[in-house]
């Protein structure tokens, strides 16, 4: 059901301090907290005696100490005491650990084998510490939907014209062709409307007057990383593999989908531009515009989510789902090629 060789976003780092914090990611009951020199850490919510979780417990220092009978764990997993029978701590009494690294602001998990747990791995920002470039706070929303329902929606350059009418949407968001290009990372869908207005959301932020050529680029990465890179450039001046005019406005929305469970999905988001890098006013501005759609998103997705699983006919798929139908086939093959590997590390042990 998940890619878990990989990384996925946990929490903004912001919100990750010296309390214990309960999380569900991938199914997997998790509790976090930082050491006191404020490295993150992450174990499985769950005492191995009556599986109390440890959240429940107390942070004592760097150790968490278990609510029901005072098993003592560290970073590792390790249990460092037992007080009911000091000097005979039992072998299993272990609890499983999770590499958890801080970047981009963000805390990120992975889920899989630790052996595996590569930094380099994580997905690159580009432009993140350009000076240049401005960037919105961001923000995370919890969805009553199968993560991969997200995924479809942040492959789907038309649905704008639909759920977004005041934001997003625009002339040719209904109709203009799409391109599906698959990567090695995933799968983009894009196209460049010409000689058009430029959407309600953008009209404020471009640089320039008038009518614009403008680049839909929606993009989704493993294990569900969605990149949405909107260009808006003076008419004439756009198309595919054109450098960017002084004009040109380039925005880039990040969104990270963490499965909590097969029914739910932690959404992480923020925004990064070519311009107005001190500039709070345009931040707020494009952080809010972006709250408001991802809340329209999350309406219509929760009811897709209990539309499908609930379904009492068949459904229908239309032209447009051809890069979230690519997506997916690229995500099966990663996660049947995990799952094959791990099954023959178990046989060799």
């Amino acid at each position: 059901m998940y890619l878990r060789n990989c990384w996925y976003v946990a929490a903004w780092s912001k919100d990750i301090g010296r309390e214990l914090k309960a999380e569900t990611y991938l199914g997997e009951n998790v509790v976090l907290y930082r050491q006191q020199d404020g490295t993150p850490v992450a174990l499985e919510d769950a005492c191995p005696h009556r599986k109390l979780p440890l959240s429940k417990g107390n942070l004592i220092g760097d150790t968490v100490e278990c609510g029901y009978h005072g098993l003592t764990f560290d970073c590792s997993g390790k249990c460092t005491d037992s007080p009911t029978q000091r000097g005979m701590t039992p072998r299993r009494a272990v609890v499983k650990s999770y590499p958890v690294v801080d970047r981009y602001r963000l805390l990120w998990i992975w889920m899989g084998d630790p052996e595996l747990a590569n930094p380099d791995l994580i997905f690159p920002i580009e432009n993140f510490d350009n000076p240049t470039w401005g960037m919105t706070d961001g923000g995370v929303m919890d969805i009553d939907c199968h993560y991969l329902w997200v995924c479809d929606n942040l492959l789907d350059p038309s649905h704008v014209a639909w759920v977004h009418v005041s934001s997003f949407a625009g002339a040719g968001t209904d109709e203009e062709p799409l391109n599906v290009e698959k990567t090695d990372r995933g799968v983009i869908v894009s196209r460049w409307i010409e000689n058009k207005p430029p959407s309600p959301y953008y009209s404020k932020l471009v640089a320039f007057e008038g009518e614009c050529d403008r680049l839909q680029h929606y993009e989704m990465c493993l294990p569900a990383i969605g990149l949405n890179k909107s260009i808006y450039t003076p008419v004439g001046t756009g198309g595919y593999d054109i450098d960017p005019v002084e004009q040109t406005f380039i925005n880039i929305s990040y969104n990270f989908m963490t499965p909590i469970n097969e029914d739910e999905t932690r959404y992480f988001w923020f925004q990064h531009r070519n311009s107005d890098p001190d500039n709070a006013e345009v931040s707020k501005f494009m952080n809010d515009g972006a709250r408001m759609a991802f809340i329209e998103d999350k309406e219509v997705l929760e009811e897709v989510h209990k539309g499908m699983k609930n379904a009492k006919t068949p459904h229908i798929d239309l032209g447009l789902d051809a890069g979230a139908k690519i997506y997916r086939r690229v995500l099966d093959r990663a996660i049947e090629a995990e799952t094959t590997v791990t099954e023959s590390a178990l046989k060799q042990a």
